[in-house]
């Protein structure tokens, strides 16, 4: 979906995008996190930002700048792992990333980062009625980002908040093709459109959405549970 400005704080980004596309029932909309997080303010600029005692230890042993490892700590409830130069952090929010979300690149101004949405599942919701309002047509929305894997070498867009689509497809307790009962399978339907997405659009080609089609059957009426439900609880997290 090409077409759009620089997004800057305040502007109604789901009236934006419906006047750059037709949407059409069934519909699944995925909107990259930055452009939802420029939309509602959440840039800061390093020059404002002044490092705390721990965050300055912490950017000793890293090699990372103190001013972004401040805001890293705003934005988080524990650090999972520091070591090297990487920072693993959980999210006031759940979400367990590298430096909270936090990410420079494509951004203007060399000192200028951009923060995760506060609440992604609710800047989903808010698009969807963006979009509802718009053209009168209420897309399912996602709200994708790009994660590392602990097991795995590269990055691969997940689903930080979703309205209108349940985020998880649980096949425990209905059976394989053989009849036997699935005891684990549950299929993370929001991360995996948010993954086909994003082979849409190129990292650097600063296009912010793009449709997903062919998936009404997975639409629904209601927002739904959001991205929330695809977080492991941490009674069953073996790693925690």
């Amino acid at each position: 979906m090409e077409g759009l400005p620089e997004l800057a704080e305040g502007d109604e980004l789901g009236a934006m995008i419906a006047a750059s596309v037709a949407i059409g029932d069934g519909d699944v909309v995925v909107v990259s996190q930055k452009a939802v997080s420029k939309a509602e303010g959440r840039v800061r600029r390093l020059g404002e930002v002044r490092a705390g005692p721990r965050a300055r230890r912490l950017a000793a042993e890293l090699g990372k700048d103190p001013r972004l490892v401040e805001l890293v700590l705003a934005e988080s409830a524990r650090v999972v792992r520091a070591r090297g130069s990487v920072l693993i952090c959980e999210t006031h929010g759940g979400l367990v990333c590298a430096n909270a979300g936090i990410d420079s690149s494509n951004i203007p101004g060399e000192d200028a980062v951009v923060l995760l949405p506060r609440d992604p599942d609710a800047s989903a919701r808010r698009l969807r009625a963006e979009l509802r309002a718009a053209c009168g047509i209420a897309p399912a929305v996602i709200v994708s980002d790009s994660f590392g894997r602990p097991w795995r070498l590269g990055q691969t867009e997940v689903a930080i908040g979703c309205a209108g689509l349940a985020p998880l497809d649980d096949w425990r307790g209905r059976p394989d093709r053989e009849g036997r009962e699935l005891s684990a399978t549950a299929v993370a339907v929001a991360d995996q459109i948010a993954s086909a997405a994003d082979l849409s659009r190129d990292k650097a080609a600063g296009v912010p959405a793009a449709i997903i089609r062919g998936l009404r059957r997975l639409v629904a009426d209601d927002d739904g549970p959001g991205a929330a439900a695809l977080l492991r609880p941490a009674s069953e997290d073996l790693f925690r």
